[in-house]
């Protein structure tokens, strides 16, 4: 009987192109409706195909004796250090037409991640999407992008995603600001209706140091990222500074990179929430093979549904706990790991 499984597991790795094509077109199809019971299930279906057709994937899962045939749940399945974006196009199947986004790096020396994107149009919507099950449709927005640094470079997965909400908010107040301040707070003093600032975490302090402004109306969230403008800080610290310069109570917070195409947000006291096509899974942090969300804290490992094309389970350099209530929070990084985010520190 195990003969027989085996030999049509193995026939199921030589599937037809058009097999693929429908899986494909099945799994993006269902992706925001799934149920939380169904997660797992689709993960496991996720394996299976990206194991099948990434090889650069199924070589790392071969080296850990780990395949579809003996993987059973979410925890045994081989997450792929983020680091391997750097040295490999990490592609599942094949595609000639695609998108390149990269890291923005803290050197121009610095190696750079590079995700080859194949459906640039579901990414911008799996983005919106998510939005809208969090904040409400864009249209009702005015959304101002404070994103130096980022918005200088044309690969950007972030400035892609915060461009077509921009287009999608249909509203001309909508809009950029490099360095501008005195323009944008000219326009947040005048803001009609829902408003969000985004910004990266460095441009949001510079402002902060250079003006006292009142917006406990508008939603601010930060993306993180000093970039090596400005001395490292612990987000509570960040968040502090914010808080007291624009009289808000709370600072939101959008958890992204590269190498997701998924977003997770909070909207507030650092404590993010996933979609549903995105879990997160502690491992432990002297045994990468263990995971257990029961640990104090661990290095945060990434399953996201919407990278179909690339590797949906990522090994970050983040570490994080996990809350009670299914929230996680990221309390800092691995020392060796580039310098990503605004926190740096292990918090006890």
């Amino acid at each position: 009987m195990e003969f027989f499984s085996t030999i049509k597991y193995f026939l199921s790795l030589h599937e037809e192109p058009n097999d693929m094509n429908n899986f494909k077109a099945n799994f993006i199809a269902n992706l925001h409706h799934l149920k939380t019971s169904e997660f797992n299930e689709n993960a496991l279906k996720l394996f299976k195909y990206q194991y099948t057709n990434n090889l650069l994937y199924q070589q790392f899962c071969d080296y850990l004796h780990r395949s579809p045939g003996n993987v059973n749940a979410i925890a045994q399945i081989p997450f792929l250090p983020i680091e391997f974006f750097k040295n490999h196009q990490i592609v599942s199947g094949q595609f000639s037409d695609f998108t390149v986004f990269e890291s923005s790096g803290t050197t121009d020396a610095s190696l750079k991640s590079k995700h080859y994107v194949a459906d640039l149009p579901f990414y911008l919507n799996h983005a919106e999407h998510i939005f809208n099950e969090w904040y409400g449709k864009l249209e009702e927005y005015t959304l101002l992008a404070l994103l130096p640094n980022y918005l200088e470079r044309s690969n950007s997965s972030l400035i892609a995603m915060v461009d077509d909400f921009i287009k999608k908010t249909n509203n001309p107040d909508s809009g950029y600001y490099l360095y501008n301040h005195e323009a944008l707070v000219e326009k947040l003093k005048n803001r009609r209706g829902k408003t969000m600032l985004i910004g990266v975490t460095f441009a949001l302090l510079d402002l902060a140091e250079k003006f006292q402004v009142d917006l406990h109306e508008v939603i601010v969230m930060e993306t993180g990222g000093m970039k090596g403008q400005r001395k490292e800080l612990l987000r509570e610290e960040v968040h502090r500074i914010l808080n007291a310069a624009f009289n808000t109570q709370t600072i939101h917070s959008e958890y992204g990179m590269t190498e997701l195409l998924s977003q997770a947000y909070s909207k507030g006291d650092g404590l993010f929430e996933t979609p549903s096509s995105m879990k997160i899974l502690l491992r432990d942090i002297n045994d990468p093979l263990t995971i257990n969300n029961q640990l104090r804290y661990g290095g945060i490992n990434v399953i996201d549904l919407a990278n179909i094309d690339s590797c949906a389970f990522i090994a970050t350099q983040d570490l994080g706990r996990m809350k009670e209530n299914g929230c996680f929070e990221v309390i800092g990084r691995f020392d060796s790991s580039d310098t990503r985010g605004c926190n740096l520190m292990v918090v006890d």
